[in-house]
């Protein structure tokens, strides 16, 4: 039986530890994700760059390199040489070393994917409903994992570091936002989907707040590592985010920072409403349905955005102003680097949002803040399944945060 964990990276060095210890156990462990995180952040290390970066020795660093080299975690790659000095080895993260299961629960699809080490998705399953229930979340879940596993060979599917949920919290709150009837998603009120799953898994399962588990991939998988402090808007069916601060993905005490969704805006007609009702792909799918259209395409098909050019345009004009409005509100409270932007549409939509925003931000009065770089996100439609399968990397080989993102010269 494995054990359920709800994954916090708001408090913790790493799951699980209050801080570096004392035992020798725990210094190793402490340095085996300082050196695995710090070639995931720079792609390749030479034993030299990481004892600059650690201030370890360098016979320190070649103990847990062999460690790691034994483990599977870490593959030499080509030998440099220099006019001067030895030829150095950098050592880079092994694609096979450790593999994850990420489940994304949408209000209009769910999906498993298999991820590797460095983030390549292996398989990947997904299916459509007109909105989500449990029983047929965990039915998906099983089946899914049982033909993937079926394919892996017995060393690989040893290398499974669990499988991570990304789900909204509280999803029996969105019945009317998703158009489902009322109670009929009452069941998720009773129903712990984690012990459900977990109770037929051979490894442990995780829980995240899907938004905050896109954040993550992002940050592991995609841009994370250029800015050491940014808010993530990712733009679903409905608009979600997360919050990297000092290196680190931040979720908070409750494991909601960065809800972007309630930030207040004023709505179309005067009133006050949340950025959630006037910035989501919800009113994208109102705007299409209005029209006497069936808009399951921008969710079931490939190429589906791309039947809906019209509404798009109109839908990203639309969206753009409140999107501003809330990034200056969030800067002023934390002085964000950068506001990097994905969600679930094709590449070439993302690109215009992120213009669209930008042009909205500099109309805007920005007098005593430092204005923010507005970027895109690289991971795209599968950001949240695949933070999901993250959950299980940050608890078993990463730390949460380090303060060591200079050069390595």
């Amino acid at each position: 039986m494995s054990v359920s964990t709800e994954i916090s990276t708001g408090s913790l060095l790493w799951p699980g530890a209050s801080g570096r210890g004392t035992k020798q156990a725990d210094v190793r462990a402490y340095n085996e994700r300082l050196l695995l995180t710090l070639i995931r952040r720079h792609g390749r290390l030479t034993k030299a760059q990481t004892s600059r970066l650690t201030g370890l020795s360098a016979q320190a660093i070649s103990v847990i390199i062999r460690r790691l080299e034994e483990d599977g975690l870490v593959q030499r790659g080509t030998v440099l040489r220099g006019k001067i000095g030895q030829p150095s080895t950098p050592m880079a993260l092994a694609a096979d070393g450790a593999f994850s299961f990420g489940v994304k629960i949408g209000r209009r699809s769910v999906e498993l994917v298999l991820i590797d080490f460095v983030g390549n998705v292996r398989h990947s399953f997904r299916e459509a409903y007109a909105w989500p229930m449990p029983d047929a979340i965990i039915d998906f879940t099983r089946r899914s994992v049982a033909a993937v596993l079926a394919e892996l060979s017995a060393s690989e599917r040893a290398r499974i570091a669990g499988l991570g949920i990304a789900s909204p919290f509280e999803l029996w709150q969105w019945e009317e936002g998703i158009g489902a009837p009322a109670g009929a998603m009452d069941s998720w009120r009773s129903n712990d989907l984690v012990q459900a799953i977990d109770s037929d898994m051979p490894f442990p399962v995780y829980l995240q707040n899907d938004a905050t588990a896109a954040c993550g991939a992002e940050f592991v998988f995609g841009r994370g590592y250029e800015f050491p402090n940014y808010l993530y808007l990712f733009i679903g069916f409905f608009i979600g985010g997360g919050v990297v601060l000092n290196g680190g993905v931040f979720t908070g005490p409750s494991g909601n920072a960065g809800a972007i969704g309630s930030f207040p805006v004023t709505g179309a007609d005067g009133k006050a409403a949340q950025l959630i009702d006037v910035a989501s792909a919800a009113n994208l799918e109102a705007r299409i349905r209005a029209a006497g259209l069936d808009p399951s395409p921008i969710w079931n098909q490939a190429g589906g955005w791309a039947l809906f050019a019209d509404f798009i345009d109109d839908w990203i004009e639309e969206i753009a102003p409140h999107l501003a409005k809330a990034i200056v509100g969030s800067c002023a409270v934390i002085d964000f680097s950068a506001i990097v932007i994905d969600g679930g549409f094709p590449d070439d939509v993302r690109s215009r949002i992120v213009h669209a925003t930008q042009k909205a931000l500099d109309k805007l009065n920005l007098s005593g803040l430092v204005a923010p770089h507005v970027i895109e996100g690289t991971v795209g439609n599968q950001a949240r399944a695949i933070g999901g399968a993250c959950l299980p990397f940050f608890d078993k080989f990463m730390l949460v945060s380090t303060p060591m993102l200079h050069d390595a010269g």
